[in-house]
């Protein structure tokens, strides 16, 4: 059985979980303006609403990180959950929905993500249990129902105790008690203050935590230590009796239970209706009880508004296409993940400005109105300078708050690349000329500036924040916030954001061009060939200062030392320069290939690409606090999404079709994947585990983190290079860019009022792609003049590709005969992928060799898996590659004969005596010298029949690289 289905039904979508084994840590998330909770399949969740900051009603609290010592506490308390506690009154067994905390089999279980509820489904003892979480549109509270159904022939009697945790919520005061009133549990928690001034404040804060139904319960429990007992929450003490003890929590740690007793007659139906969330008082408890509970279809009401509400971010693009999940993916779960962030502005009153931007530019899909607001708003908080805010105040009451009090250089650059997206899919010119007044600052009269001179400032700033060398300065960050001490003395620079700013300036000057009218182009065309220069001197300052041979380094240190390069150990190369010189134009032809060839050999993992490599496993202090962090995990070389989607994003703008769509489609977890990612298709993370090679059995774990510049760019990349319709001016131009294993495509898309329904094939019949446009051949490739409420029915005939096998280059012999050297110069010999098998063992197999133990089978079969996958997502790439590996048994070599590549083996033949030797040199290398005969022992000479090349190896590299070549072009 697939671990995960994807299904849709009356336009809403599902993806269901079949076992809470296989993935424990699979997530979920809903929201709403004012609330977001993460759902858990075995029944963990976390939630907060906005009161204004970002509050929390149900806690899991680190007591020691936290609190002052309180010997009366105790010292850890439990992780927020909301489970459901089932106990059959005639056998006395229990267990608990969905799963945790008792952790009890069940007959069947099924977790339901739905686009606007969470379900789950459980069959124990001949009765099903559907238990239902929904939001409502604007209030902060959860929405719980437990459907019972009884599939038994005979009449069943069982208990349900919801225990919903509160939680530790003040070491000033915490308390619960049962209300009659309200027939419900009310925690309450008084927010502690230090400063007068905040007393008042806190008066307008919700105190209370309320549980309550649409029942009376015939018991509860107020007090979590004595719901607990001796038997801990995978055995409460108090279930073992007939009835809950009814007492409350005084300064002590509260939770939510309640007892609701059930007799069901055979196929009998009830159901069991619960609000959760905070207040401030009981009145408005009473309110929401009245509103929520008092009758059945109030509350289906509510849960279609709901879901109403979350439809609206549905966006304007429809794809069908030979890949059925992702077109699920990119149907459904995209856009909601958009609408997330660029509704509710992830829930914060102080975003940062590059997030606030961005996520602003994947609403353009969505409503591009407040694309509109939110860019005006951004520039309303401009200095007169140029410069940006690290972050913008979405309230007059907020504040900028931990990372938006630390100086960051990047924020100008998001202004005219979120800008140009809105104009291309919008045509709004309009935008240039509206009035926006800079920042208030005290003693001076304000100034209101247009669009346009808002964003010329921007981009002069990005021109003046630059050294002597002409490279932006990074002070203490750029778009990576923990790089925060290359400048922090001031004189560091990021080569990555002076690539951005030379794409930012290319950017605004695109927009110009288009969508300034003639007579603005030609009053600005100084200042416009100005900007076009500054552009190409930053391109140019990159490549004097920072190209490394193969790829673009980093930046350069306070102190002048240039990171991201060939000397470095860790670090040695980062991802984001070499996408933005993609989109800089910063990078040539053959720069490209050179950079796409380490970013293969070094970045990429079966997982996605990840941000860096190898990751950092000590501080430096030239580079920062993303040196501290561990190996593999967020900026230190995680597959960082948002970064390698900037790299997808290129590669689209290169007609990199097949490259692009890979990096799409390594974002979402797959069935392959699924167990090591741990994540459902619902949303693309913050990141995966990286560190592939350092880390190999944590590598690919989802963060599980649903926060992330990523799926703007995402959408972006499918709309504009997937599916090729992009605004430009009046027009909307038609160039579709199918991956090659596809045969058609299907789209449907809204642009600027009108109805486009494109149609993608490819042919053996065509050698040039044709357009039809509703029936007439378009030359241009695009519809002109788009007018709002026509259909334009788009045709598209693309050329059938001719497509060869990659090769894959086996050098293969014992350890020490110069597999790595001489690979590694035929793979740049040939422009192609090099691959080092030694990369992938791990540290027990490392750490067996350099004991002196040869590995066996069992230890090799790991081994040689992980290379296979690796070889794999180079197979999907089209990459061909060079393969250094030992390939002592005849039968491993075969594993690589079926991988699909075309093969070619080199075996490099050495003297033993002469290895010996060699290997009584090397140094800093796992494999003790002292197993070289088992080496030999296990080497089984490939036959002629495996069509090995034999190379004589005891030459200078140079020569034996040559008469490889000279074999392989023979081939």
């Amino acid at each position: 059985m697939n671990t995960f289905t994807n299904t849709v039904k009356n336009d809403l979508a599902r993806t269901e979980l079949f076992s809470p084994l296989t993935m424990p840590s699979a997530t979920t998330f809903l929201w709403n303006s004012k609330m977001v909770a993460q759902i858990n399949c075995r029944g963990y969740m976390t939630s907060q609403f906005m009161q204004p900051e970002p509050s929390k009603y149900s806690y899991a609290p680190n007591l020691e990180a936290k609190t002052f010592i309180q010997p009366e506490q105790p010292y850890y308390a439990d992780h927020p959950g909301r489970f459901f506690y089932i106990k059959n009154e005639e056998t006395g067994e229990i267990f608990s929905a969905p799963y945790e905390p008792m952790r009890v089999e069940v007959d069947s279980f099924c977790f339901s993500a739905g686009t606007s509820d969470v379900k789950w489904i459980i069959n124990k003892w001949g009765i099903e249990f559907t238990i239902t979480l929904s939001l409502t549109k604007d209030l902060v509270v959860e929405l719980w129902s437990v459907e019972v159904v009884n599939s038994n022939a005979t009449a069943v009697s069982i208990s349900i105790y919801p225990c919903f945790s509160i939680g530790y919520m003040s070491w000033m005061s915490q308390s619960a008690d049962f209300n009659t009133e309200l027939s419900g549990i009310v925690a309450t928690s008084v927010t502690p203050y230090q400063k007068v001034e905040d007393y008042f404040k806190n008066q307008e804060l919700k105190d209370l935590t309320y549980m309550v139904a649409d029942q009376v319960p015939d018991s509860w429990c107020c007090n979590l230590l004595t719901f607990r007992g001796e038997g801990g929450m995978h055995n409460p003490s108090m279930l073992q009796e007939a009835r809950l003890e009814n007492k409350p929590a005084c300064y002590e740690t509260p939770a939510g239970v309640q007892q609701f007793n059930k007799h069901l007659l055979p196929n009998e139906k009830q159901e069991l209706n619960i609000i959760f969330g905070p207040a401030k008082n009981v009145e408005e408890i009473k309110t929401l009880k009245a509103k929520l509970l008092a009758k059945p279809e109030q509350l289906k009401d509510i849960q279609q508004d709901y879901s109403d509400y979350i439809n609206k971010g549905k966006g304007t693009l429809s794809i069908t296409s030979p890949d059925a999940d992702f077109d699920h993916y990119v149907n459904h779960w995209l856009p909601r993940q958009v609408f997330y962030h660029g509704d509710v502005n992830r829930l914060s009153t102080d975003p940062q400005t590059r997030n606030f931007l961005q996520d602003a530019m994947g609403m353009i899909y969505i409503a591009p109105a407040v694309t509109r607001e939110r860019l005006l708003l951004a520039l309303s908080q401009q200095k007169n300078s140029g410069a940006m805010p690290d972050g913008i105040l979405l309230t007059d009451e907020a504040e900028l708050k931990y990372i938006n009090q630390v100086p960051h250089t990047d924020h100008c650059v998001w202004l005219s690349i979120c800008l140009q997206a809105y104009l291309d899919e919008t045509g709004d010119s309009s935008i240039l000329s509206e009035q926006v007044a800079f920042e208030v600052t005290p003693n001076a009269e304000p100034e209101t500036a247009s669009v346009k001179v808002h964003l010329d400032k921007a981009m002069q700033w990005l021109l003046s924040a630059t050294d002597e060398r002409g490279l932006s300065y990074i002070e203490q960050g750029d778009w990576c916030d923990p790089m925060n001490m290359v400048g922090y003395k001031g004189k560091g620079v990021s080569a990555w954001l002076s690539l951005a700013s030379s794409y930012a300036i290319s950017c605004w000057v695109t927009v110009c061009k288009t969508y300034l009218s003639d007579d603005a182009q030609t009053q600005s065309q100084q200042q416009l060939t100005d900007f076009v220069t500054a552009a190409n001197t930053l391109n140019q300052q990159v490549n004097k200062h920072c190209w490394n041979g193969d790829w673009f380094a980093r930046g350069i240190t306070d102190d002048g030392n240039v990171f991201g390069t060939k000397t470095d150990v860790e670090g040695r190369i980062f991802l984001n320069p070499q996408s933005w010189a993609m989109l800089s134009n910063a990078a040539s032809d053959s720069q490209y290939k050179l950079m796409n060839n380490q970013i293969f050999s070094q970045l990429a993992t079966p997982y996605g690409v990840t941000m860096l490599a190898p990751s950092f496993t000590q501080m430096r202090e030239d580079i920062g606090r993303v040196t501290q962090k561990s190996a593999g995990v967020s900026e230190n070389g995680s597959v960082y999404n948002h970064a390698a989607m900037f790299y997808g994003f290129a590669l689209y703008t290169k007609g990199q079709n097949d490259l692009a769509f890979d990096v799409l489609k390594r974002m979402l977890p797959s069935q392959t994947n699924a167990k090591a990612q741990g994540q459902l298709p619902v949303f693309v993370p913050n990141y995966y585990r990286g560190a592939y090679y350092q880390h190999p059995h944590h590598a690919g774990r989802s963060s599980h983190l649903f926060n992330t510049g990523t799926v703007a760019w995402y959408l972006r990349s499918v709309v504009e290079g997937l599916c090729g319709l992009k605004g430009c001016g009046n027009d909307l131009l038609i160039q579709p860019q199918l991956p090659s294993h596809w045969p058609s495509l299907a789209v449907q898309r809204e642009f600027r009022g009108a109805s486009i329904e494109l149609n993608v094939i490819k042919s053996d019949k065509t050698k040039d792609t044709v357009v039809t446009i509703n029936g007439e051949v378009s030359a241009q490739h695009k519809i002109c003049d788009v007018k709002a409420g026509q259909t334009y029915k788009v045709e598209v005939v693309l050329p059938l590709e001719e497509l060869s096998s990659p090769q894959l280059t086996i050098v293969m012999g014992v350890s020490g005969c110069g597999k790595s050297a001489v690979g590694e110069q035929v793979a740049a010999l040939n422009n192609q992928v090099f691959v080092d098998a030694d990369s992938f063992h791990d540290e027990s197999a490392k750490q067996k060799m350099a004991s002196g133990s040869p590995l066996t089978d069992d230890d090799r079969l790991p081994w040689l898996q992980r290379i296979q996958q690796f070889l794999g997502m180079l197979l999907d790439n089209r990459q061909s590659c060079v393969l250094a590996y030992s390939g002592l048994k005849a039968e491993h070599r075969k594993m690589f004969a079926q991988l699909g590549f075309e093969l070619n083996i080199v075996h490099l033949n050495v003297a033993q005596e002469i290895i010996a030797t060699r290997l009584a040199q090397r140094e800093n290398h796992f494999f003790d010298p002292a197993l070289l005969s088992t080496q030999f022992d296990a080497l089984e000479i490939p036959s002629a029949s495996e069509g090995v090349i034999s190379i004589n190896a005891d030459k200078p590299l140079d020569e034996i690289v040559k008469e490889i070549n000279q074999e392989l072009s023979n081939d």
